[in-house]
């Protein structure tokens, strides 16, 4: 007979940890949770932290609490596989960041002061390089950007490093430039057929795009994902347009669908 989960009594941590542990056990657990390793667990790991900002972004904080539960999960599941291997445990992760967060606020927890914001995020910026210093070396300045971020906040994470040493354009006029020029070599690449290389050249232009975003402080990211929510907006418009006059959009043409857009765009501006 299946013995019962961890009793309610506990407190709430404490019992997902009791929970996670019973999962993996090697004699009693399920047999998906066993099999699952770090490699395996890193995509949901990454998909939770996306529908947590989806639930922020939708303002909906009944949903942000159990998504939240859900990230947390992650970082349990991590740390009890981690656990088994003898590296750390959950304990060991929340020593870490408490540690790491009073190092990072010397103005809350210690006596230094700053004159501005400005000088708070410099000073935040300079205990992380320093930080990265006590680590073991690494053979390059761009080595710790972690790999597996999204693509247009690594290219912002990496030129930001290497703006740091003095390698960067000088104006945003520059960056303009050197985006104008991406584009066409695209343009020329698309032109001669090669698709390949175009598809090289289409990187270049997202890099120097992500660059730009660096240098008018934006997060690419949250941009991007404010044109899709307008995309997803006035496509919807078009839907309901149709739909108004009997037909889908795979029933229209692009003209008849292009006007509609312009006319979702006219309404947004009033």
């Amino acid at each position: 007979m299946p013995a019962p989960a961890p009793s309610a009594d506990l407190r709430p941590l404490d019992r997902l940890l009791a929970i996670m542990a019973r999962l993996r056990d090697p004699e009693s657990g399920c047999p998906w949770d066993l099999e699952q390793t770090f490699a395996t667990i890193a995509p949901y790991t990454v998909e939770e932290a996306y529908e947590v900002a989806d639930a922020i972004e939708r303002n909906d904080l009944s949903d942000l609490k159990e998504e939240l539960g859900d990230l947390l999960l992650q970082v349990v599941f991590h740390s009890r596989m981690a656990e088994e291997k003898g590296a750390f445990a959950f304990e060991d992760v929340a020593a870490a960041i408490n540690d790491k967060m009073v190092r990072r606020h010397p103005h809350v927890f210690a006596e230094e002061s700053y004159e501005s914001l400005e000088h708070q995020k410099a000073g935040w910026e300079q205990l992380k390089a320093e930080e990265r210093e006590k680590k073991v070396r690494r053979e390059s300045l761009l080595d710790d950007v972690p790999v597996g971020l999204p693509a247009l906040t690594r290219a912002v994470k990496l030129s930001k490093r290497a703006a740091g040493v003095g390698f960067v354009w000088p104006s945003v006029k520059e960056v303009i430039d050197k985006l104008d020029e991406e584009v066409r070599e695209l343009k020329a690449e698309i032109a001669a057929g090669d698709l390949e290389k175009a598809r090289d050249e289409m990187g270049d232009v997202l890099f120097v795009v992500a660059n730009l975003a660096r240098t008018l402080d934006v997060d690419p990211e949250d941009a991007l994902r404010g044109t899709n929510a307008k995309f997803v907006r006035r496509f919807r418009h078009i839907e309901r347009r149709l739909a108004e006059r009997g037909r889908t959009p795979a029933q229209s043409d692009l003209p008849e669908m292009d006007a509609l857009w312009d006319e979702a765009k006219a309404a947004e501006r009033v």
